[in-house]
């Protein structure tokens, strides 16, 4: 198998020798370069042309998604970050793969795996998945990435029973489990569904497919069971609203 050349794009000094050791464990892997911010990442991409680059999003001067909507050069990228909220936007760029730190050397093993298993992309199809993440900001989505046992795989939103919110987390209810993501439920809830997704309570947004049954408590409150067994309360507007479209 061919190797493949790759470059190092994080401003962790710690992070980036940690990448830089597993990646000199690869035989078909070949380190050509690094940098610690998004300025000199770009210029250093587009100057070396790495087959794929371990792109941080958090950096000085310049985001990784930044990075990548300005280079000239299309390489295959695997996101390394601690923040799983930009977990969409990497599905939808068609990223080999996204590592959350603090990730491990199975897991990171398993990226290159991936990455050994395809071809580098065109520039064109770059800028095309980058100009498709930009317009659907706003679109619906219809898959989210969730973690389960160490794991990353994409969840189908007609699959979420409901949503919760908790600090700084959404507790997302699906296939009878519970996934843990640092997406806001304002920023989920603007992005489901109108139709399938109502927002019952501040904290709160449920998938009308999985409701078992209302019922109006003493304060004209619905008593919303779930499919699950779980029982939600509507706030009065939203419950309001829920006996309106039962008309």
């Amino acid at each position: 198998m061919k190797t493949k050349t790759v470059f190092i794009a994080e401003d962790e000094p710690l992070a980036r020798e940690t990448l830089r050791d597993w990646i000199q464990a690869h035989p078909q892997l070949r380190l050509v370069g690094e940098a610690a911010d998004g300025a000199s990442a770009l210029k250093q991409i587009d100057k070396l042309t790495p087959d794929a680059v371990f792109m941080d999003i958090q950096m000085p001067e310049m985001t990784g998604l930044q990075v990548l909507q300005r280079l000239t050069h299309a390489p295959d990228f695997i996101f390394t970050t601690a923040y799983d909220q930009y977990a969409v936007i990497a599905f939808e760029l068609n990223a080999i793969d996204y590592l959350l730190k603090p990730f491990s050397r199975e897991r990171f093993d398993a990226a290159v795996e991936r990455l050994l298993e395809v071809s580098v992309p065109s520039k064109d199809l770059l800028q095309l998945a980058l100009k498709q993440a930009s317009e659907q900001e706003t679109a619906m989505l219809k898959r989210i990435l969730v973690r389960d046992r160490g794991h990353i795989f994409p969840l189908a939103t007609d699959e979420i029973e409901y949503l919760k919110s908790e600090e700084k987390y959404t507790v997302i209810a699906a296939r009878k489990k519970n996934f843990l993501v640092r997406i806001g439920l304002s920023e989920l809830s603007a992005r489901l569904d109108p139709g399938k997704f109502i927002r019952i309570h501040r904290s709160t947004l449920i998938n009308l497919d999985f409701v078992e049954s209302m019922k109006a408590d003493d304060q004209s409150q619905l008593q919303i069971q779930m499919r699950d067994g779980t029982q939600l309360v509507a706030n009065r507007e939203a419950s309001k609203m829920l006996r309106n479209m039962s008309i």
